[in-house]
């Protein structure tokens, strides 16, 4: 697990030339790459989801593309659309911007459902089909969608169905006062990101990921796992708890984690500090829970207390 770890170092170092003190949110975007799964990230303007997503393309020596969503924007925008060429008497293809290794989808619920699901279609197959003909799209493939929970006017809501295909949901958040203070500084003149230079090859990945498929995840912590999930299916505050998917995401994301760490086996904690940013997103609220303020991450907070964990079967 030294070869993930080493991997993840150089990326989370290099990345942290531009995003200041997140950490964590670099740490869960090198998860989901490890997983090849997509993330969303739902969190106010102005914190720094656009240089997160851009300066992990650039440390991987990958293609960065930027879709802002909007309501008129079609899913041959997204994909890409066949071009009559009048020299040659045919029809060529002209490749859409999900034809990138990390693709910043900003704004997602401003697009149509029609378009959100010609996106969600390309992150759940790795492939899209125009006129008939199936073409992969290159890996590492990222997808980093954005939303703004403030702002919902002309907004077109992802579907529960569609959020469960992001491997994760996560939040950016306002940096500490230290850290906005470094930022100040490091933003004086011309931007860092400008300045990034690759540290590591996008290649690599496919190896990585076989890798990370070989930490140890104990019976006792499988057991953890589908217990966490089955309570919050039973959960009284809950109207749909998580699925199948929920359960393999929680389970896939723990050995990433794990190996990141330089570790090649699952422990508790793991799945503790997993849970939110793969279970939250999956879940519907009761309205009358909603009313009394009861949110996603304070349920899954009591679902983690009161879901038993036989730490002495721990092998």
């Amino acid at each position: 697990m030294n070869d993930i770890q080493q991997f993840a170092s150089r990326i989370i170092e290099n990345v942290e030339k531009v995003i200041v003190g997140k950490r964590d949110a670099i740490e869960l975007l090198l998860v989901a790459l490890l997983c090849e799964g997509h993330v969303l990230i739902e969190d106010v303007p102005g914190v720094g989801k656009t240089m997160l997503a851009r300066s992990m393309a650039v440390s991987l020596g990958g293609d960065f593309k930027r879709l802002q969503c909007t309501p008129d924007l079609l899913p041959n925008d997204v994909t890409g659309v066949s071009v009559f060429n009048q020299q040659s008497g045919q029809f060529e293809f002209r490749p859409g911007p999900v034809f990138v290794n990390v693709l910043l989808a900003d704004e997602v619920n401003r697009a149509t459902p029609r378009t959100q699901s010609a996106l969600l279609e390309a992150m759940q197959e790795q492939q899209v089909t125009v006129d008939g003909i199936t073409r992969p799209l290159p890996r590492p493939f990222l997808v980093v969608a954005t939303q703004n929970p403030i702002e919902y006017e002309g907004t077109f809501p992802l579907p529960e169905a569609q959020l469960d295909r992001f491997l994760m949901r996560l939040t950016v958040g306002y940096p500490v006062f230290d850290d906005e203070k470094r930022l100040l500084t490091s933003l004086q003149r011309e931007h860092p990101v400008t300045q990034l230079k690759p540290v590591a090859d996008g290649s690599e990945l496919t190896r990585l990921q076989r890798q990370a498929w070989d930490v140890h995840v104990d019976d006792t912590l499988k057991e953890f796992i589908l217990r966490l999930v089955t309570a919050t299916r039973e959960h009284p505050e809950l109207a749909l708890g998580g699925s199948p998917r929920a359960s393999l995401a929680l389970y896939k994301t723990a050995q990433a984690l794990a190996a990141l760490r330089g570790r090649d086996h699952v422990i508790p904690e793991d799945i503790k500090y997993l849970a939110t940013a793969t279970l939250s997103h999956r879940l519907i609220i009761k309205p009358e829970a909603e009313l009394r303020g009861r949110s996603a991450k304070a349920i899954l907070e009591d679902v983690l207390k009161s879901t038993p964990l036989d730490i002495e079967s721990l092998t």
